[in-house]
């Protein structure tokens, strides 16, 4: 079997979808700094797809940069899935690690982020007329990303391939219950902040008097 380097494993994973995850399981392969550069990269590639995209195809009508929803739709979004799958594949006999998964997860989305970025840069080129050119990038770039992710928790859980459809399909339960208590702990946090902050500015409004 091949003796690549870290930054080879990367096209290595990509370009054989079938076996590339499995060679990189059996080597022990994987870095976790390319893994978070990667998604770093899926970070800046939303922020891309959201602001920078040409005017003729996608219109941004707010003025105000917010960089929380970025963030919430690539990091946070992300280490949801790494968690729930490795919480739902504990308990269905896995044998991936949470680093493994986030690696060769990692890993698969090069595709879906390469698309973003070629599709942001022909948008500043091409006319409305040739957008189909950009619509087959993104099919091709995202359906390519969805299947090295497959494979990738096919190969980091050794499942067979229902197990893993069906494995994938808890993850997604188990991420979407995950985002829903998250959003009721900020609400949570958010009251408590304006319950202190009504009580200090009562107490300064009464010392004052």
């Amino acid at each position: 079997m091949m003796d690549l380097r870290p930054a080879e494993w990367v096209k290595h994973a990509i370009t054989h979808p079938v076996e590339g995850f499995e060679d990189m399981r059996w080597k022990k392969s994987g870095s976790m700094k390319i893994a978070c550069l990667i998604v770093f990269l899926l970070f800046l590639s939303e922020i891309a797809s959201g602001r920078l995209y040409g005017e003729q195809f996608k219109v941004t009508y707010d003025k105000v940069f917010n960089v929380v929803p970025y963030i919430t739709s690539t990091i946070v979004l992300f280490a949801a899935w790494v968690v729930g799958n490795w919480s739902i594949c504990t308990l269905l006999d896995g044998e991936g690690t949470m680093r493994n998964i986030c690696v060769y997860s990692a890993y698969a989305l090069v595709p879906f982020i390469a698309q973003r970025f070629i599709n942001v840069a022909l948008s500043h080129v091409l006319i409305r007329d040739e957008y189909v050119f950009m619509q087959a990038i993104e099919i091709i770039g995202t359906g390519w990303t969805l299947i090295l992710l497959f494979s990738a928790i096919k190969s980091v859980h050794q499942y067979s391939f229902g197990k893993t459809v069906f494995a994938i399909i808890l993850t997604i339960c188990a991420m979407l219950i995950m985002l829903v208590l998250l959003v009721l702990f900020m609400s949570l946090i958010q009251q408590i902040f304006i319950f202190a902050s009504t009580i200090y500015t009562e107490l300064s409004y009464r010392i004052r008097v």
